[in-house]
């Protein structure tokens, strides 16, 4: 699209001219705010892109402390959700990132295997645009800002962003310090241990530092595979009929188990150079790298063939293997003490390969293939991202009523995609020649690309008053490659047809289609805050969010259909999708009451969403589509507290409330498989509830801290979790589930002496089982010409852990 290239070329002019990259708009260290009053203990935050303190910013922004993170066995973002009013983040184990949702804005059903991506908002390390996941190894602090952010960052967020703050290297001083682990895992069969270290080292007197940092964190795992195939392609993956697996022999003869497949190992990297050549320049190159790896599922099968609650019974193992790394250039420069300006560029690229247990798949869409005694199959899958982004921003320093920020951002996205499904042994079967036993296969290459400018302008209107406008014009371009085949029943068709039908093994032809869409827009901000004394903050805003569309990458149909062959197609309207939209109103009251015992930040907020962006599949091959349909509204309260009775004792707590719920009728969203294994579809209506987040959420916190007579200080804390019920598809229909509420305990005692913290800690204290996340639905339990499916999963909750940790800082 024009406008795109235009604002493109704009923005990286702007940043040659500045020679350089992105950086933290204001200081990055996590600090507290010497003001001598009551909120002496308020963490300063910057993601308003002006320095202050949590208390005085009038948007909707939350903080953890580094010293909250270790307190509270907060590890990555799977972790946060649980002391994050409007995060959730079902628990799907270490095969995935994991399913972040902000403010209930998601109408998918929920699934067992998690998710890597999401851009219905803004993950930042610093202000650097993760596609990626990132442990919590030297962080200083985490924010997350709720609601639509577009005016305010290069990336534009349908429902907010989170932000990771690192430690940055300071020059002059030599620095280092380690942390270790070792714990026992409930159901598992052996320990876990992490460790963690970082140095800082003054390269060149107070100009040049280097700040490295490493961590490895091995997990055991809890959840065991008894019913793997001993030889693909021979073995039995079930010997009896029906729900009888078979006898102890044959089961010996044919299966064998694989113990804690969910095991969680990941290896990460943060290396940054910090170069600070004058008062008014900075600059930092970073280069982070993290790998993860396991090998199944943390899910069971809700009991099929007797398996138990950490049971899985799929017939392979299902790895996945994440890799990422990213590379960013940041600089920030006072310009004549008018404003700061901020240049930044980053390049990130993730990996993935992953395979997984396809056999019930196909179960369900009833080829016939379970006729083969040894019918099991897997996929075999990669995944690959890279981003280029680039933002330039300036931010006032003057002095005035008046205030603000202007930006640029451009940002290009490349994802490729290839994916297989092997079926062992099913072409001599078949009686054709096809040595890569491969069924189905697909490719994706994609490119979207995105440019923007963005703004605000906040003035002091009157003492204590300040309204602040924003606004953001964008435009993009989406362009798609795809294709998919059928080798082996092509392979079938040349072969029994006599090379009249199908293709000559070993050609993989796709049938393939490329296609692009593009779109602009405006979206605005409007705040209005005041503040009534030093004490008590109110703010009221209203804003509106957007997600890009795309192209899905599926084949147009060649009408009419030919009725003698799998077609595997989209309809003219299942080519492409647009963006969908959210407004965004919500009032906050910030207050520090009784000279500081209590601080308290409360949010009330409405969010109308219009054509939801929702996971779809083709009428034709049942292939995953992304659809618009409907429009919904998300509403709640926010409410988080700090209570200091005494100065050993600090209580905290936060509680959610959040009601999500469609407000239109959407026609066949979902379907389910009927009894005689036909794909039923089904209408959801207004007032349907959206899956995926719970009503009420909430936590409670007890720290006792208590200085020692011999120097040390020892520090007790107990937390109490709360995740109310959850939906597992917009309002429980096509065999949606609401899964139970839950509650869980965790507690450390920290014992601190002259640079050592020794720590005993428990999470989940009473072993609680809890259901998750669910994959597919109980429409899925079939039996197909005797054979049981496995389609349907539960995940489960990580099990109680038991450890000791320990760290020196020098």
């Amino acid at each position: 699209m024009k406008q795109t290239k235009v604002l493109r070329n704009l923005l990286m002019s702007a940043s040659a001219i500045s020679g350089i990259a992105f950086v933290e708009a204001q200081a990055q260290e996590i600090a507290m705010a010497d003001t001598g009053d009551a909120k002496a203990d308020a963490i300063i935050v910057t993601g308003t892109r002006r320095e202050t303190t949590i208390q005085d910013a009038t948007i909707n922004l939350q903080a953890i402390s580094a010293e909250e993170l270790q307190a509270k066995n907060i590890e990555d973002i799977r972790d946060l959700a649980a002391f994050t009013p409007g995060m959730s983040v079902p628990d799907t184990g270490p095969r995935s990132t994991g399913q972040v949702i902000l403010r209930g804005l998601t109408a998918d059903s929920l699934g067992s295997f998690g998710a890597n991506f999401d851009d219905s908002l803004a993950v930042y390390l610093g202000e650097t645009p993760l596609y990626q996941d990132l442990k919590f190894i030297d962080i200083n602090r985490v924010e997350t800002l709720l609601g639509p952010q577009g005016t305010l960052y290069g990336r534009g967020t349908l429902s907010g962003a989170i932000r990771y703050i690192p430690n940055r290297p300071e020059a002059g001083e030599l620095d280092f310090g380690v942390r270790s682990s070792v714990y026992d895992v409930a159901h598992g069969g052996s320990v876990g241990y992490t460790g963690e270290g970082f140095v800082n080292i003054p390269v060149l007197g107070d100009k040049v530092a280097l700040r490295s940092v490493v961590g490895y964190y091995s997990d055991p795992g809890f959840i065991d595979y008894p019913f793997l195939v001993r030889e693909p392609g021979v073995s039995d993956p079930q010997p009896g009929t029906g729900y009888d697996l078979g006898t102890p022999e044959e089961i010996e003869a044919n299966l064998y188990r694989e113990k804690d497949v969910n095991f969680e190992k990941t290896f990460t990297t943060r290396n940054v150079i910090g170069i600070y050549p004058t008062e008014w320049l900075t600059a930092y190159l970073t280069y982070a790298h993290q790998e993860t790896e396991t090998d199944g599922r943390q899910a069971n099968g809700d009991g099929i063939f007797g398996s138990g609650k950490y049971e899985g019974p799929w017939r392979y193992l299902e790895p996945s293997d994440r890799t990422s790394d990213l590379y960013s250039v940041e600089v920030e420069a006072d310009i004549f003490g008018f404003a700061k300006m901020v240049s930044a560029t980053a390049w990130t690229k993730q990996e993935a390969k992953s395979s997984a247990d396809v056999t019930d798949l196909l179960l369900d869409l009833d080829y016939d293939y379970e006729l083969f005694p040894a019918f099991a199959g897997f996929t075999q899958s990669e995944q690959k991202r890279e981003q280029f982004n680039a933002e330039l921003r300036f931010v006032s320093t003057h002095e005035g009523p008046f205030s603000w920020v202007l930006g640029g951002f451009y940002n290009k996205m490349l994802y490729d995609s290839d994916y297989v499904e092997i079926l062992p042994g099913m072409s001599g079967f078949f009686g054709v020649t096809r040595p890569d036993e491969i069924e189905y296969a697909s490719y994706v290459d994609s490119k979207d690309e995105e440019a923007a400018v963005f703004g605000e302008v906040s003035i002091e209107v009157l003492p204590g008053l300040e309204v602040t406008g924003g606004g953001r014009y964008y435009s993009y371009t989406s362009f798609i490659d795809g294709g998919t085949t059928l080798p082996l029943w092509n392979t079938y068709l040349w072969e029994v047809t006599g090379g009249e039908r199908g293709y000559p093994d070993p050609e993989i032809r796709f049938r393939s289609r490329s296609g692009d869409t593009s779109a602009d827009g405006f979206v605005w901000k409007g705040n209005v805050s005041y503040k009534f004394n030093d004490d008590i903050l109110a703010y009221f805003t209203y804003s509106k969010g957007y997600r890009i569309g795309g192209v899905n990458r599926v084949a147009p149909c060649v009408l009419p259909l030919d009725p003698d062959v799998q077609n595997l197609c989209a309809l003219p309207n299942e080519l492409s999708y647009e963006p969908d939209t959210v407004h965004n109103k919500e009032i906050g009251i910030r207050s520090t009451l009784f000279d500081g015992m209590l601080v308290s930040n409360l949010a009330l907020y409405h969010l109308g969403w219009d054509g939801i962006q929702l996971a779809g599949q083709t009428v034709n091959g049942a292939i995953g589509i992304t659809v618009n349909g409907g429009t919904a509204v998300s509403k709640g309260v926010e409410w988080s507290f700090t209570f200091t009775p005494t100065e050993d004792i600090t209580i905290q707590g936060s509680y959610n409330f959040l009601d999500a719920y469609l407000t239109q009728d959407v026609p066949e969203l979902l379907q389910y498989r009927a009894e005689d294994g036909t794909p039923t579809p089904t209408d959801v209506y207004d007032g349907d509830r959206l899956p995926g987040t719970p009503k009420h959420s909430g936590a409670l916190g007890v720290t006792y801290e208590k200085p020692l007579a011999n120097g040390a200080d020892l520090s007790m804390n107990w937390t109490t979790t709360y995740l109310g019920d959850v939906l597992s598809r917009v309002g429980e229909r096509a065999y949606g589930e609401k899964l139970s509420a839950y509650s869980v305990s965790q507690a450390n005692i920290t014992y601190a002496f002259d640079k050592w913290k020794v720590s005993l800690f428990a999470t989940n204290i009473f072993d609680k089982y809890a259901v998750t996340s669910i994959g597919e639905d109980r429409s899925r339990i079939f039996l197909n010409d005797g054979v049981a499916s496995r389609y349907f999963s539960q995940n489960v909750l990580s099990p109680r852990k038991i450890g000791v940790k320990a760290a020196y800082n020098f």
